[in-house]
């Protein structure tokens, strides 16, 4: 899981990050819980845990046997569903987890640009979802700033009044790369980034 991968990213050892996808292996591969972990491993793992134990749960119920392939009897009165819902119903549960992870998620992100845009520029965006490097600057945005503070950001971007580059204004790759500029901006009230001209118009050499 993704989830995993990011988790894995914010040890700064290499020792701890083997510790922590060994237990994470053995946990999904050999349902053994982890033994001994130091307190920056054992709190990452713990921050895992309930997504791992739903997969391993979930396969068991759908094969009838544990990790190790021995059977498992059904419980006398509970059929065992099949193994598509159970998938099915696993993967539900951990998407409503990453959600709940991330509540300002990228949907929440645009229909907020794109007020902003309607409103300071009177002209609507078709931005259906963020392309993968919007993506990617996105995740590390929410890791560090409120979905208030992004909102704060997207004014003082669309409150400059030398709009003289409208790519800027039409999707949000530049906005992600260069946030902390328009959070300051709004903040300090700085809406001359760029001068003080108001009519939005491209520079020629975007054209060639």
């Amino acid at each position: 899981m993704r989830s995993y991968f990011d988790v894995l990213n914010e040890i700064p050892e290499d020792e701890d990050k083997l510790y922590f996808l060994l237990a994470i292996i053995n946990k999904q591969f050999l349902d053994e819980n982890p033994d001994s972990l130091n307190f920056i491993t054992n709190l990452c793992y713990e921050s895992q845990r309930h997504a791992i134990e739903k997969s391993v749960k979930g396969w068991k119920t759908a094969s009838k046997t544990d990790l190790l392939g021995n059977p498992i009897p059904p419980l006398e009165g509970n059929p065992t569903p099949p193994l598509e819902e159970v998938q099915e119903e696993v993967q539900e549960e951990v998407q409503e987890e990453v959600e709940e992870e991330y509540l300002y998620s990228d949907k929440s992100f645009l229909e907020s640009w794109e007020k902003a845009r309607k409103h300071y520029l009177k002209k609507p965006t078709h931005i259906k979802k963020l392309d993968f490097n919007e993506s990617n600057y996105f995740k590390n945005l929410i890791k560090d700033y409120t979905p208030e503070e992004i909102k704060t950001g997207i004014y003082g971007l669309f409150k400059q009044k030398n709009k003289n580059i409208s790519s800027m204004y039409l999707k949000p790759k530049h906005f992600l790369e260069n946030f902390v500029k328009y959070y300051n901006a709004e903040l300090s009230k700085d809406y001359e980034l760029y001068g003080k001209g108001e009519k939005l118009k491209e520079q020629l050499w975007l054209k060639n």
